[in-house]
């Protein structure tokens, strides 16, 4: 172990780094997430590119002090773009002896590591499985450790007030907050207005955290146990209006962007589920502007709420997780029989039935795709990183109308939690959702006449006057008959699904979005996996390798011309995934193409190396 000492007199060195990946942990119950949560938001209103990973423990009250109870959050902040929230942390703060086991090997070597000395006590050592304490052995060579009694001075902090002992311990993390922005030359002032909004009928909970949040800043500065001050400068990013905003918050906004831009009611229907259930919680505030929301007794009322929404004339709109998507899957066998739209939400987790909650996967790819009784195509999406789920909810919105179908967007728990800065679109810059309502009595001529472009049936309010029609889960003749006849119901199956194959032709073609046609492997990905992958593409092209890489963000119907691209690298793809390989069984049967799969299962997104590293040895056994 390194402790560092106090330095002698003197200003403290300041360093301008390009970057910093700081890793937060302790018990849910030390504001872990509040914690990391601020410091995102004051680095990004510094100027800063970030990028966040909350991780939650999977259990709802896991004993203090174990391992299954560590709450971590990690960010990079930047002066550069910033797609992921880095691999190995530069500085860990861990609040007991679990948050340090469990998080120790995320932090690179040499790294800072400030642990709050005052919960190492035996009880704490006991649960974390040491049988002694790491502060004093050897177990942290390599690493910059800073003990600090982080309890005691909070409570010294707020000796004078009327706060309980437990009061004032839950501040703690605001003495850790302190000493990082001092740390890393974050200002207050952004966080010091927060607490008193936050506060404001409990003015004495906003003094004692602005009390302790500056013990924290004075402590760092004055302790003079930092050898170095570290800024990082302004991003580059493009000019604009910009707001710190998760992948749930933006799918949430998404909705009331989508009832502006389309002039319908926008109605979501979804049961609580981890880690969908914050998309119900934000577009519940969201009344005033097109967004009416439904807490259903279960996963079947929400989606059946929503589909009769959409019957109704409302677009119906139900978020759900892997286990909810299953429950629902009878309901979209019905949305897809009647040719409505609707748009259906997955954030995915790990599974599968409870598996891991709060932690993320890729693995509901198949059940998207195919987990239907029957003859049952949907168009199936998925979102890229948190921002990029305002447009995709905003494209599937778009195609689930004009094509008259249920649609199926794909996030993940990753990009769900994760925040980024995101630049808020001008109103005239998000285009318009047309909406046709079928009203003439006298030009309709049946409820699954098809439109020549689209193959969509007409979409009719019920109670139109002349234009009463019949829809359900029995098959139907073009006029809306049932309809038992065989070759009838072979020219309905076909026809719904040319709908959806013709889709193609109504999204954009596949293409690079880093490298050249030429180049010795493409990297292929879809959903979450983008960051990391194009962090590692442009980290190894700029080592001089022929790395392209290629991202989908529409897996059914897939975009024309890929079959194109990947048969002109097959045998040089490797295609990366949080599941078992699932696209790439896909890709590979589709197009008949050798690609390598890169599989993660672990509950934690990739990291920039491991892909690197995969992509080396291919290139080196191509050779």
């Amino acid at each position: 172990m390194t402790s560092q000492s106090p330095s002698q007199g003197g200003t403290t060195p300041r360093q301008r780094v390009e970057a910093a990946i700081i890793r937060l942990a302790g018990d849910s119950g030390d504001g872990i997430q509040l914690t990391g949560s601020r410091m995102s938001e004051t680095s990004a209103l510094a100027g800063n590119d970030v990028a966040t990973l909350p991780d939650y423990p999977a259990e709802i009250r896991a004993p203090a002090g174990t391992l299954p109870g560590v709450s971590g959050f990690q960010l990079q902040f930047a002066s550069k773009s910033v797609l992921t929230p880095g691999d190995q942390a530069d500085a860990l703060v861990a609040f007991n002896p679990a948050a340090l086991r469990v998080n120790l090997s995320g932090l690179k070597q040499g790294g800072i590591l400030i642990v709050n000395s005052d919960a190492f006590d035996a009880n704490n050592l006991r649960k974390a499985g040491y049988d002694h304490s790491p502060l004093e052995g050897h177990e942290l060579e390599g690493f910059r450790v800073y003990p600090v009694g982080i309890t005691s001075i909070t409570r010294q902090a707020l000796e004078q007030t009327d706060l309980s002992l437990r009061a004032k311990d839950r501040c703690k993390n605001f003495f850790a907050l302190g000493m990082l922005y001092w740390l890393y030359s974050r200002p207050l002032e952004p966080t010091l207005e927060w607490l008193r909004r936050k506060f404001a009928s409990q003015p004495e909970l906003a003094e004692a955290n602005e009390k302790v949040l500056r013990a924290g800043y004075n402590y760092a500065e004055t302790a003079r146990i930092f050898q170095t001050v570290y800024e990082v400068a302004h991003a580059p990013l493009p000019a604009g209006l910009y707001r710190s905003l998760d992948g749930n918050e933006a799918i949430a906004l998404a909705l009331a962007a989508v009832a502006h831009q389309s002039g319908l009611q926008v109605f979501l229907g979804s049961y609580p589920i981890t880690p969908a259930s914050t998309v119900l919680h934000r577009a519940g505030r969201l009344k005033a502007h097109g967004v009416a929301t439904f807490q259903a007794e279960d996963e079947i009322a929400a989606v059946g709420a929503a589909l009769g929404a959409s019957f109704a004339g409302a677009l119906g709109v139900t978020s759900t997780s892997g286990p909810g998507l299953a429950l629902k899957g009878e309901m979209l066998g019905l949305a897809v029989m009647m040719e409505l739209p609707l748009l259906v939400i997955c954030v995915q987790r790990g599974g599968p039935s409870t598996g891991l909650p709060t932690k993320t996967e890729q693995a509901d790819l198949d059940i998207a795709l195919h987990g239907r009784h029957g003859e049952c195509p949907m168009p199936v999406l998925a979102a890229a990183s948190p921002g990029d789920c305002f447009h995709m909810v905003f494209e599937a919105a778009r195609l689930a109308i004009r094509h008259m179908t249920p649609v199926i967007l794909l996030s993940d728990g990753y990009i769900a939690n994760g925040a980024e800065p995101f630049r808020v679109p001008a109103p005239e810059d998000l285009p318009p959702i047309p909406v046709h309502f079928h009203t003439d009595p006298e030009t309709f001529r049946g409820a699954y006449v098809r439109d020549a472009a689209t193959g969509a049936r007409p979409w009719v309010r019920p109670g139109t006057p002349g234009l009463e029609h019949r829809v359900g889960g029995l098959e139907k003749d073009a006029q809306g008959a049932v309809s038992y006849d065989p070759e009838n119901h072979e020219q309905m199956v076909r026809a719904r699904a040319a709908k959806i194959e013709g889709i193609e032709s109504d999204i954009p073609p596949a293409s690079l979005e880093e490298g050249e046609a030429e180049d010795d492997l493409l990297i292929v990905g879809w959903g979450s996996t983008w960051g990391a992958i194009t962090q590692a593409t442009r980290e190894l092209r700029q080592q001089g390798l022929k790395v392209s890489s290629l991202h989908l963000r529409y897996l059914q119907p897939l975009p024309g011309g890929l079959g194109e691209i990947l048969e002109q690298h097959s045998g040089r793809i490797l295609l990366p995934e949080l599941n078992r390989g699932q696209l790439r069984e896909v890709l590979s049967a589709r197009y008949g193409v050798t690609i390598e799969g890169l599989q993660k299962v672990q509950g934690q997104p990739f990291r920039v190396s491991e892909i690197k590293a995969r992509a080396r040895k291919m290139l080196e056994e191509t050779r």
